[in-house]
């Protein structure tokens, strides 16, 4: 097994081997492995200093910042207070200085009491509690040896937890699923005792063992947890609970939040009560010796239990799992289950969960609940990418003055104070945040700053000239002082002014029609918007279409910034090369409502500016990487085609590129790319799921002029489908270009 080792950052640590309780479902003394029986029943004093040492050792090798150790059993309490104080004093003096030590215990409370916490506060060691529900929930399982209940006891535990003084303590509560219990009267018990967090979790079980279905149903666990979900939901979701939590994260893109579902490598290691170092314990419900590994603290450093080939086999994630799961939609929220629950003595662990249907029900139960609260309005509507689009960059202005430090001095300043103004008074800065070439010029200006470059504070105070372009948009604004270089004031979006120095501060006044620029000493220069013409030395951005149902974009041969295409980009336009644009944009435009109406009202309502490329995009998988969309939504780069037909599938193209890389910064349509690739039918190699999504994107924008890539693309969606790198929102978005394609062939059928 290749990789780097996964450093243990959780530790078991068993401090007694017995148990005051006789639960049946237990998997320390009721399942396969019975090596409880000839362990010292409490951890001796070496095994105590060794684990101490081995782990100080572990953190400071790691460089970790932090590790956890858990107090377990058997039942931890019977260890007794001064053991307990021993454990937790060992473990602090070794990590002082090395790691933050985050102390758990996890009881069934019936020992609990003050002496005991009052030993916990001095080391801030968070109490979880075993407890299965309401009282006949609680009984079924976790009684005494004789059968009394221990239900009333637990309770106590809890309300003394619950007090003002030790509520800090209170790490939550955990719960056994029996699908024989009334799921509502189990949560709302749990509920009401107010834990921080509740853990429900699946009994364990194996394939040689499988779990009790009563009623035979293959999802009985799924629905007796959805029947929890829908209640929990329904109060407002007052308890986080661990599992749905899981899901949640793992439907977004982000990691899993238990060992019992997800593919994260595992990074927990057992040390029982003699020393010895082993595996998760959960595997003692395979088979005997199933969690061993033939080390203890005294003799080995917990880097040899991480080589392990057993701990290996689950730190490999993905590759850990069957090829059943491997190919499962919902593999990378549920992992394949818990390592244990796939023991099948004639394969070992090569097999799904024996909870596999389950699982997937109840994942694809809690999806069809929360897709709507987790994909984002901008996956099902242009407009609001748009403005999402816009806080993306806003967002991006916020890193600025932390990045330069104070180094633009008072000219920075003043205009921040401005911007500030702006942005409490109305929406002038609105025409900031929307112009396209705002955030690649924050972009190069953040990372200068950051890299403390020369030319950072050159490149921040060209923000006074973009706010008082943004108030001559708008028409109006107090006046802004601008400083410019060489010779030439320039206004984004709007056009440069050669002025008569080389260098300066311009004052820029927006006033009805244009605005004027005063420097020092001198007349004001007034610019008259309308007839450019007008004033000497003005080269405006101008624009194309306004006619015949096209829209009237900007033209932009002018802006610095304009070069993140992704190829080089045209000079100034000469007035022929400009008409030629003009009338193929009206041409093309037609075409495109003709065509494809949906697309064109799309992309009237979002595209703002047009720049002149020397020459085409050269053909590029990658058309979907942020380096070739280094702009805000709004702007295309376009070499001028030779037919208003060319142009018109260019538009859809680069609308298409454009859009999704701007959902792709305000949504996760998919995580882990690269772990598995996918056939493309218009592709003889396999591809990682963003290539496979941003092709197919493209496609289905294409489809109302492309019959034959629609039919490609419906086959793309359908192995994206079942993807399992594909989020709530990717799977939205998938669901979204149906839509589309469907749209584009009742076009087709109506033409």
């Amino acid at each position: 097994m290749t990789g780097p080792l996964v450093p243990f950052r959780e530790i078991v640590l068993k401090v007694h081997s017995r148990c005051d309780l006789a639960c049946d479902h237990c998997y320390i003394y009721e399942h396969a492995d019975q090596s409880w029986r000839t362990r010292p029943k409490a951890i001796s004093d070496e095994a105590i200093s060794w684990t101490a040492l081995r782990l100080a050792e572990h953190a400071k090798n790691h460089a970790l910042p932090s590790v956890s150790v858990i107090l377990h059993g058997g039942e931890p309490l019977l260890a007794g207070p001064a053991r307990l104080r021993r454990v937790c004093e060992e473990l602090t003096r070794a990590l002082d200085g090395i790691a933050d030590l985050d102390l758990r215990i996890h009881t069934n409370g019936l020992q609990l009491s003050p002496r005991y916490l009052d030993l916990f506060c001095e080391y801030d060691l968070k109490v979880g509690i075993s407890l299965d529900g309401d009282r006949a929930a609680n009984d079924r399982h976790r009684r005494f040896a004789d059968g009394r209940t221990s239900h009333p006891l637990v309770l106590r535990a809890v309300d003394l937890l619950r007090e003002e003084r030790y509520r800090h303590l209170y790490l939550g509560l955990l719960c056994t699923v029996d699908v024989a219990n009334d799921p509502v009267a189990v949560y709302d018990a749990l509920a009401e005792l107010e834990p921080p967090r509740v853990d429900f979790l699946l009994p364990h079980a194996t394939w040689d063992q499988p779990p009790a279905r009563p009623d035979g149903s293959p999802t009985a666990y799924a629905d007796w947890l959805l029947t929890i979900f829908d209640r929990w939901d329904a109060a407002g979701r007052p308890v986080p609970v661990r599992l749905f939590e899981s899901v949640f994260s793992t439907l977004a893109g982000g990691p899993s939040l238990t060992e019992s579902l997800g593919l994260a490598p595992t990074d927990l290691v057992v040390v029982e009560t003699d020393g010895a170092l082993e595996q998760v314990d959960s595997l003692k419900s395979a088979y005997e010796g199933a969690a061993a590994t033939g080390f203890d603290v005294m003799r080995h450093a917990f880097d040899e239990v991480a080589a392990h080939p057993g701990v290996r086999a689950r730190q490999l994630g993905l590759a850990s799992v069957s090829d059943t799961c491997r190919a499962c939609p919902v593999v990378r929220s549920c992992g394949g289950g818990l390592y244990t629950h796939r023991y099948r003595t004639r394969n070992e662990f090569d097999n799904t969960s024996v909870y596999c249907t389950d699982l997937e029900a109840l994942i694809r139960g809690v999806e069809r609940r929360i897709a709507p609260e987790l994909v984002p309005l901008a996956v099902t509507e242009p407009g609001a990418l748009l403005a999402d689009d816009q806080d993306v960059t806003r967002m991006l202005s916020g890193t600025l003055t932390d990045a330069l430090a104070g180094r633009a001095g008072e000219p920075w300043a003043d205009a921040w104070d401005l911007l500030v103004d702006l942005d409490e008074s109305g929406d002038v800065l609105d025409e900031v945040w929307g112009h396209p070439y705002t955030r690649p010029w924050l972009e190069r200006t953040v990372a200068a700053a950051r890299d403390e470059r020369p030319e950072a504070v050159a490149l921040a105070l060209e923000l006074p000239a973009r706010l008082a372009a943004a108030q001559v948009r708008h028409g109006h604004g107090p006046d802004v002082p601008v400083p410019y270089e060489g010779g030439v004031l320039r206004l984004p979006a709007l056009g440069e002014l050669t002025l008569p120095d080389d260098r300066g501060v311009v004052t820029v006044r927006a006033v009805d029609g244009g605005f004027t620029a005063a420097l020092p000493g001198r007349a004001a220069t007034r610019v008259h918007l309308a007839d450019p013409r007008a004033t000497a030395g003005w080269r405006p951005v101008r624009t194309v279409g306004g006619r015949d149902g096209a829209p009237l974009l900007r033209l932009d041969d002018l802006d610095p910034y304009r070069d993140c295409h992704g190829a080089p980009v045209r000079g100034r336009l000469d007035e022929v090369e400009f008409a030629a644009w003009d009338r193929l944009l009206v041409d093309a435009w037609a075409l495109l409502r003709a065509t494809a109406p949906r697309q064109a009202a799309e992309a009237a309502a979002c595209l703002t500016t047009l720049t002149p490329l020397e020459s085409p995009h050269p053909e590029r998988p990658d058309a979907y990487e942020p380096d070739a969309h280094g702009h805000g939504y709004g702007a295309l780069g376009i070499a001028l085609p030779s037919s208003p037909a060319e142009l018109a599938e260019e538009l859809l193209r680069g609308l298409r590129r454009s859009k999704l890389h701007a959902l792709l910064q305000v949504c996760d349509p998919y995580a882990q790319d690269g772990q598995w690739l996918h056939p493309v039918p218009w592709r003889d190699a396999a591809v990682p799921v963003s290539q496979l999504l941003a092709e197919t994107f493209v496609r289905v924008g294409l489809a109302p002029f492309d019959p034959v890539g629609a039919r490609s693309a419906r086959a793309a969606l359908d192995t994206l489908e079942r993807a399992p790198e594909l989020t709530v929102s990717g799977l939205r978005l998938v669901d979204e270009m149906r839509k589309e394609l469907a749209a584009a062939g009742e076009g087709r059928v109506r033409g």
